[in-house]
């Protein structure tokens, strides 16, 4: 699809958007997915496990979910990528119209026994994305504007570390790669606002609105991920709570950003990503 459509090296800001705007439809349609992290052509959807005790994931090895569960959940997450992404084709490529073969996506799934285990898999794809990223903005740059050829760019990156490729790409180029969009170096996060109490506002017509607002907490007061692994059972609730908890999902925010989920605060900010379970947002320090 590149070569086909013209994608710009070493980004093409349309494509990019092209995936978050499918991603984020998946993540709208199906509430139990609490969080989308993609780079490049590539999207891992955590999904909350029924038990409330894991994440299922898709785009990754298997695990010891039934055939059947895994299957549905890859055929439903990965027809509707394709069908939103195809769908949205012309608001990012305008006067570019698709042709046949059509693109398509393919996907896989895995069970992680513990959150730890997810955070840690999804550390080691934003971590990916940066190592990626500096290679392929440097090796570009030689190309596009050093006048070099493909196989002189790679062996004129061969062996080197970060801070040569920065420094390549700085006094040759004038690039300083701190500098350049933090999708790029970091990739894209999707994921729900959701906060933890219901309050009412007036609207227009004089009804009342319902809203999620935030409850501050002191950020050194909770572990979400050891506390969330450290469950010897899954919380039990009721179909009506469990349906309530669902729609609550269904109707919350959905952002997408380019943060760095290597670190805590990200996770300690969004309990409820993890827990699945409305939370608090620690204060500001």
């Amino acid at each position: 699809m590149c070569a086909k459509y013209g994608f710009e090296k070493p980004n093409d800001r349309r494509a990019l958007d092209l995936m978050n705007t499918a991603a984020k439809a998946v993540v709208s349609e199906l509430p139990d997915i609490t969080l989308a992290y993609g780079v490049s052509d590539e999207y891992s959807l955590p999904v909350s496990s029924r038990d409330g005790r894991g994440q299922r994931l898709i785009s990754c090895p298997r695990w010891t979910w039934p055939d059947s569960i895994l299957s549905k959940l890859v055929t439903t997450v990965v027809s509707t990528f394709t069908a939103n992404y195809v769908y949205s084709w012309p608001t990012c490529f305008p006067g570019t119209p698709l042709s046949t073969p059509l693109p398509t996506f393919d996907g896989r799934a895995v069970c992680y026994p513990t959150v730890q285990n997810l955070r840690d898999y999804l550390s080691w794809r934003q971590a990916d994305c940066h190592i990626n990223n500096l290679y392929n903005t440097a090796f570009w740059a030689l190309v596009q504007q050093g006048d070099l050829d493909n196989t002189e760019a790679s062996k004129t990156l061969d062996g080197t570390v970060a801070s040569e490729k920065n420094e390549i790409l700085f006094s040759k180029f004038g690039i300083n790669y701190n500098r350049e969009p933090e999708m790029y170096k970091k990739g894209s996060v999707i994921f729900r606002d959701v906060s933890p109490e219901e309050s009412t506002s007036p609207t227009s017509s004089g009804r009342a609105n319902k809203l999620w607002q935030y409850e501050l907490a002191d950020p050194k007061s909770h572990d979400v991920a050891k506390t969330v692994d450290d469950l010897a059972e899954p919380v039990q609730q009721s179909k009506t709570q469990t349906e309530k908890d669902r729609k609550r999902r269904a109707k919350a925010k959905i952002l997408v950003d380019h943060l760095d989920i290597i670190k805590d605060e990200f996770w300690d900010r969004r309990p409820w990503i993890l827990s699945n379970k409305p939370g608090r947002i620690p204060k500001e320090t």
